[in-house]
C-alpha cells in the first residue's frame, strides 16, 4: 500500500448490491445497516490489469530464484507439472523463436495464468543448467482457495477476517504480514496472480512457520473477488492515506482490510469496490511506512475490535 504524502490515493466506494449472510448465521455490522461510509474520489491511473503479458527482463536472477528446492527445469518436468495443475509462481522462458514443444508449455502456462517472463539465455544458464530454454519456479507452500478461508471461519463460528494485498512485491513483506496474521486471527490472505509476490521461498521463510497455520489464496481478478465477498456480508477497507483515522472506526461483522504496495497504493479499481477507507495519522518527516508494519497496525485493531 501507498502511504507516500506525496501522493493522492484512493478511497474506499460502497457497494449497493444486497448482501448475504455466511452461513446462514447474522454478524453485527450488516452491510445493509450502516450508513456512515466514507467515499473519495479514485486514482486516475489504473496500472494493474490481470492477465498475460509477455515481457522482458533483466539477465540477473532476482532473490527468489536462488532455492534449486522449487526450480523445475526442462520440459518434461514443466509439462507434467502443468497438466496436474501444480502451483507455479512463474515461468521463464528463453528469447527467441519457440519450438513445438515449448509453444504448448508456454501456451499451457498462458492458459493457467501463470507469469511469463521471456530472458535471455545466460540468465537462464545462471539458474540452472540443461534447461532446455524454460525453468519454472515452484511456489514453496501450497495454496488455499477463497471458500477454504470462508470454510475456516464458518467452522470457528466467526465473521470472516481477510486480508488482501494489491501489488506487494516484496517476500518479507508477504511473510510478515503471514506472520502476523496468524497472530491477530485471521482466517486468509489474498494475492493477485499477477505484479504480486507469491509464496516464494523468501516469503515462507519470512513467515516464521505462520503460513502453516493461515491460508493464503491467489486470484486473477481482486476487484471481482471483492464483490463476491461483499455479497457474503463482508465489508472492505482501504487502507490509504485520505482515509478515515482508523482509531474512530469500528472494525465489526465480516472484515477485508485491503493493503497497497508503498510504492503505487491501491489500484482504482480495487478501490473503488471498497466500502470505507481509512488512514494511519503520522507526524514525522518520514514520507512512508512499511506496507506490512502498516498492515499489522491495522490487524491489531481490528482484533482489538473484535474482541
Amino acid at each position: 500500500m501507498s502511504f507516500d504524502k506525496k501522493k493522492n490515493n484512493t478511497r474506499g466506494f460502497r457497494a449497493t448490491s444486497e448482501r448475504s449472510r455466511i452461513s446462514g448465521k447474522t454478524y453485527s455490522g450488516d452491510r445493509n445497516t450502516r450508513k456512515d461510509h466514507v467515499k473519495a474520489e479514485p486514482r486516475t491511473r489504473d496500472y494493474r490489469q490481470y492477465e498475460y503479458h509477455q515481457k522482458e527482463f533483466s539477465d540477473k536472477p532476482d532473490h527468489n530464484e536462488q532455492s534449486n528446492e522449487y526450480i523445475l527445469t526442462g520440459r518434461n518436468p514443466i509439462r507434467e507439472a502443468l497438466k496436474n495443475h501444480h502451483d507455479l509462481e512463474k515461468l521463464l522462458v528463453q528469447k527467441g523463436e519457440l519450438s513445438g514443444s515449448a509453444r504448448e508449455i508456454v501456451q499451457k502456462a498462458k492458459e493457467q495464468k501463470i507469469q511469463i517472463q521471456v530472458v535471455e539465455k545466460s540468465r537462464l544458464d545462471a539458474i540452472a543448467p540443461n534447461h532446455q530454454g524454460l525453468i519454472a519456479m515452484a511456489s514453496a507452500y501450497q495454496y488455499s482457495t477463497v471458500d477454504d478461508i470462508l470454510e475456516d471461519a464458518a467452522s470457528k463460528g466467526e465473521a470472516p477476517f481477510v486480508i488482501i494485498l494489491d501489488g506487494i512485491t516484496d517476500p518479507h513483506n508477504l511473510g510478515a504480514v503471514i506472520r502476523t496474521a496468524e497472530c491477530t486471527g485471521v482466517h486468509g490472505i489474498i494475492i493477485p496472480q499477477h505484479r504480486s509476490v507469491g509464496l516464494s521461498p523468501s516469503a515462507v521463510k519470512s513467515s516464521a512457520g505462520a503460513v502453516e497455520y493461515v491460508k493464503v489464496a491467489r486470484v486473477g481478478n481482486l476487484a471481482r473477488t471483492i464483490e463476491d465477498l461483499q455479497k457474503k456480508n463482508i465489508w472492505f477497507y482501504a487502507v490509504t492515506m485520505n482515509g478515515t483515522d482508523y482509531r474512530k472506526t469500528s472494525f465489526d461483522g465480516g472484515v477485508g482490510l485491503v493493503i497497497g504496495a508503498e510504492e503505487d497504493g491501491i489500484s482504482r479499481l480495487v478501490a473503488e469496490k471498497c466500502d470505507y477507507a481509512v488512514s494511519l495519522p503520522m507526524k514525522g518527516k518520514i514520507e512512508s511506512l512499511n506496507a506490512s508494519v502498516a498492515a499489522g497496525i491495522m490487524m491489531y485493531r481490528v482484533m482489538e475490535c473484535r474482541g
